[in-house]
């Protein structure tokens, strides 16, 4: 039951978390706190909420990772417990060489003190001495790019101000492992942009980063990993792609999150475990046409499969194909490919809002090409129940790996609606017998002009 901080070693692990719980007593009224000291545990007049639960996870050390999950999910607590400003009520955490955290706007700084003592302050903290603070001020002050207000103290600070400040002083520590928890949010997006820049940097350098965000498209670009944790479990951990999409299918599949029964989170677990695809009782469809589709084809190792809307609409199938129409997950640059999407709707959805649409997307998930018939020229679809899309294009994409998503949209007011959304649907790779630079390189006309 402890926060164990050591000097970096020779183990691989930066940060080790075995069985961590921590646990809270609920009183319903003032006069029960001092019952349970009188009765010296012979009744209890508390109730129990474990913020978190026998969690366990091993960090590696230059990692990347990110903690995902909603409000009151245990992320907070779990890093409070990491950077041992919180007691575990069991388990252990153990973290190999120095530890910077912003987990808060400000926290540690002194409101009657200046932003220039603030730094001096925080810095030593973090075990560096006066001489070493001097040697990295300039370097802080310009980060924080506050001006003369550097001189001032910090209780007259804007919140972007204060967060400006104690990520610069955070990022300048060069620790073995960074926390940032959501205090990048109320930067404008100059600064963001700047942070993101600084702490790829540092990611650089070997440090071990520890990344807290709502903002799954973040831990996406920045993390290699991640952990999605819900009413203090751990419901996944492993490579960022496939955990952030589970974590995005469960948001849009249960809007009642706050359940947090562990039969309810077991339930959750095993149902995107085995990719259970909803509704499926309520549309008439082929079975053989559905288990065909829900298929994905892996280069190297098995990838994940997210799937959420409102299932009102139904995709049966999606396959790529050459322009011969045979089926394959390997193209040349430039090869020629279709996409051909198979959708099933219901009379009831309007066809003037309806979209049929696909995006090519990295491994980070990243859209890198997106088409949907709504912005198209064939943006009115048939009345029928069943009908199929065909994308056609040239392949384009650098060599490297990919993946499909296909959703069936509606667009109204400004905004988009998913019916299905599946991310994942199939994989397959681009082959390059030259070097190309960037993502991708689109067809560009070239002209070389006399000077005149």
């Amino acid at each position: 039951m402890f926060s164990e901080h050591t000097t970096p070693d020779s183990t691989e692990y930066a940060i080790e978390v075995n069985a961590l719980s921590k646990c809270y007593q609920i009183y319903d009224k003032p006069s029960d706190r001092l019952k349970q000291m009188l009765m010296r545990g012979r009744k209890q007049y508390y109730k129990e909420f474990w913020a978190l639960k026998d969690v366990s996870f091993k960090i590696k050390k230059g990692e990347t990772v990110g903690i995902i999950g909603r409000n009151g999910s245990g992320k907070s607590t779990l890093l409070q417990m990491i950077c041992g400003t919180l007691n575990p009520t069991g388990g252990e955490v153990k973290v190999n060489g120095r530890v910077a955290a912003l987990l808060e706007l400000g926290a540690g700084f002194n409101p009657e003190f200046s932003g220039v003592e603030n730094v001096y302050m925080a810095a030593s903290l973090y075990g560096l001495s006066k001489e070493e603070v001097d040697q990295r001020f300039d370097a802080i002050a310009a980060f924080a790019d506050i001006g003369d207000h550097i001189h001032q103290p910090v209780k007259t600070y804007s919140s972007g101000m204060f967060a400006r400040l104690a990520f610069s002083v955070v990022a300048h520590v060069e620790p073995d492992v960074l926390v940032v928890d959501e205090a990048l949010a109320v930067g404008d997006a100059r600064f963001v942009a700047k942070s993101m820049k600084k702490i790829k940097k540092l990611q650089n350098s070997g440090s071990t980063i520890i990344f807290v965000s709502h903002d799954v498209g973040s831990v996406r670009t920045l993390c290699q990993q991640a952990i999605w944790l819900h009413a203090g479990h751990l419901m996944d951990l492993g490579e960022v792609f496939p955990v952030t999409g589970k974590f995005t299918e469960y948001i849009f599949k249960d809007p009642d999150l706050d359940d947090t029964a562990e039969d309810k989170i077991k339930a959750v677990e095993n149902q995107l475990a085995n990719n259970i695809i909803s509704n499926k009782d309520d549309i008439d469809f082929n079975e053989k046409i559905i288990s065909n589709s829900i298929k994905f084809m892996p280069i190297r190792n098995p990838r994940h499969l997210a799937h959420w809307g409102s299932h009102q609409g139904l995709i049966l199938s999606s396959n790529l194909t050459n322009s011969e129409n045979q089926e394959q997950d390997v193209f040349n640059f430039s090869e020629s490919f279709k996409i051909y999407v198979k959708v099933k709707v219901p009379k009831t959805i309007p066809r003037n809002t309806l979209g049929v649409a696909i995006s090519i997307k990295d491994l980070k998930g990243t859209d890198l090409i997106v088409s949907s018939t709504y912005d198209s020229q064939v943006r009115i679809l048939p009345e029928g129940e069943n009908f199929q899309v065909v994308f056609s294009m040239i392949n384009i994409l650098a060599e490297g790996e990919y993946l499909l998503v296909v959703a069936l949209e509606s667009r109204e007011h400004n905004s988009i609606h998913y019916y299905e959304y599946i991310e994942g649907i199939q994989y397959f790779k681009t082959l390059s017998n030259r070097k190309i630079f960037g993502i991708f390189q689109p067809q560009i006309d070239q002209q070389v002009l006399a000077h005149p």
